[in-house]
């Protein structure tokens, strides 16, 4: 240590000015990437304590939870309940009797229990307001076997009186 300052002491002003800069500079950018990643470090603490509040809750209300999904299950018909393959049969049959172009995904199924929820992203490609509204009521009369989760609305830009709709759309199976 005393050979540094030995060393500093001996240099020329504008030497020292430029030496303590150069210092200055290798401290403000290991501070700066220091704080980046303390920032980070942070955020994902504060993450991972929400995700176990979370999960504490659900674990406290567990007993509770799961009397309600019995209940639920109890209120719900099975034969009006729609597997992935019935859900697309189902919205096709109610675009057509609404005059409406039909187009979907592969439909994804979680299971949990003795539910299934399938959804499905549907798309409703240059239609009119009404055969879109009258399709929507349709599908809300078979609540809570089928609901819409994502509804996003466009017009045509070459016919704003056109409109295409992006749904997604899923249904409840009672998984016997």
């Amino acid at each position: 240590m005393r050979s540094l300052r030995a060393f500093f002491l001996s240099r020329l002003l504008r030497e020292k000015v430029l030496l303590v800069l150069f210092i200055a500079l290798g401290a403000l950018t290991w501070a700066s990437n220091y704080s980046k990643r303390a920032s980070r470090d942070w955020r994902a603490v504060r993450a991972v304590t929400a995700e176990l509040a979370e999960q504490r809750e659900w674990l406290r209300n567990r007993v509770e939870i799961e009397e309600a999904s019995v209940r639920a299950v109890q209120d719900l018909d099975p034969s009006r309940t729609l597997d992935d393959t019935r859900l697309v049969g189902e919205l096709n049959a109610l675009a057509r009797e609404h005059n409406l172009n039909f187009t979907n995904d592969t439909p994804h199924t979680e299971r949990s229990g003795q539910f299934a929820v399938h959804t499905v992203q549907i798309t409703l490609a240059r239609a009119d307001w009404n055969a879109l509204r009258r399709f929507y009521e349709a599908i809300a009369r078979r609540s809570p076997y089928v609901g819409i989760e994502q509804f996003a609305l466009r017009a045509e830009p070459s016919n704003p009186a056109n409109l295409t709709a992006a749904l997604r759309v899923s249904s409840v199976e009672i998984v016997r």
